[in-house]
């Protein structure tokens, strides 16, 4: 696709992923057209029209279609059905709806990576909750739901023979226990000509209870080799996918040194935030240029930075108020980025801070104290 900033781009999502995507489209003079159906999402007073509606009605996705040239997503919850239709019109549609379908069931996910060669942990599939307890031999495990989950949910483990009776009641998955070393995530970008570009590989720490980013630290603290691995993996994946986009890769690295795919999101993702700061391209700017079949950008770590997602405090629902935002904006390297939501909700993600420094120490010691001092009340 030649350079053209006069395509009517339409986004299924009006988040904060659409959000920081128009951020960057701005600097290219596109236009996104947003569906969302909270009339007061993210992205209402940036994109260039907003419309309120479904993003799962046939109907809905169909006639916000309509009138655009490229339809891409920012949550894969969304009509591929409809998706597919506008494909068949002749309308782009990136990620592609044969892909988002895929990644929709986490079990079509598994058995994919089965079926390619992709290393996975060891899974098992189940109907419901009297087919889990029947998998004794195989604790302790992790339950997950085919559909459906997200953000944590439809995930818990089971780790013994009482705690089988928690188990989901419907179709899914359950899925050997890793006894990790590191979370890592590789992004990963491939435009229509081919092109696949990968950040660098970067390390999470999830929120004990929720499940959720709480903070991750880019680049990762592994071996060449590990690097080497988890990109050629990320760069496999895409391909065997044969995908045109951004796919979001979280790995397992065990104790053992190997990488384990866990999930993929086919999209922008909370594990690419500090990108804006920390590389050369950021991984909104990379994913348009990903399905506008532009060349991918250069995406060189900058400086060393760190992510921590700002969550609004549990016990506070009501209109957002942030404690410690002056002692946190006073420190060296810290980049505020709000997602332009005005009611805080317990774990609610209201924003996120990016932290660059090239003192690793330094750094890490400015990410404990935006931990502890900013927090989102009401």
């Amino acid at each position: 696709m030649a350079f053209d900033s006069n395509l009517k781009i339409g986004v299924l999502g009006g988040g904060q992923l659409g959000r920081m995507m128009i951020q960057s489209a701005i600097d290219f003079n596109l236009d996104i057209h947003v569906l969302d159906p909270d009339p007061n999402a993210p992205c209402k007073c940036i994109a260039t029209s907003f419309e309120t509606g479904s993003l799962t009605d046939y109907e809905r996705v169909m006639a916000f279609g309509q009138d655009k040239d490229l339809l891409t997503i920012e949550i894969e919850n969304v009509n591929t059905q409809a998706l597919s239709e506008l494909e068949k019109q002749g309308k782009k549609v990136f990620p592609q709806p044969r892909v988002i379908e895929l990644i929709q069931n986490k079990l079509h996910q598994k058995k994919f990576y089965a079926a390619n060669g992709i290393p996975t942990a060891e899974f098992q599939e189940v109907s419901g909750a009297a087919e889990v307890a029947q998998k004794k031999d195989f604790l302790p495990f992790v339950n997950k739901l085919a559909t459906g989950g997200y953000d944590g949910r439809g995930v818990q483990v089971i780790r013994t023979e009482d705690a089988l009776g928690k188990a989901f009641d419907a179709p899914g998955f359950v899925e050997k226990l890793v006894d990790f070393d590191k979370e890592l995530a590789v992004i990963v970008a491939r435009n229509e000509a081919g092109q696949v570009q990968t950040f660098p590989t970067v390390e999470m720490v999830f929120h004990p209870e929720h499940n959720l980013v709480e903070y991750l630290f880019s680049p990762a603290s592994i071996s060449p080799e590990i690097e080497d691995q988890a990109q050629q993996l990320a760069k496999e994946l895409i391909e065997k996918l044969d995908m045109v986009g951004l796919l979001a890769i979280e790995m397992f690295l065990t104790k053992e040194g190997q990488l384990l795919v866990n999930e993929i999101a086919p999209r922008t993702h909370n594990s690419g935030h500090q990108t804006i700061e920390g590389n050369v391209t950021s991984q909104f700017e990379q994913h348009l240029r990903a399905i506008l079949n532009w060349p991918l950008g250069n995406t060189d770590t900058l400086i060393p930075s760190a992510m921590v997602n700002l969550l609004g405090e549990d016990g506070y629902s009501g209109e957002a108020r942030y404690e410690g935002m002056e002692q946190v904006l006073a420190k060296n390297g810290v980049h505020v980025h709000l997602y332009g939501k005005k009611l805080t909700k317990p774990f609610r993600k209201m924003g996120h801070i990016t932290v660059a420094n090239h003192n690793i120490d330094q750094l890490k010691q400015t990410v404990n104290f935006v931990k502890s001092t900013l927090k989102v009340k009401a």
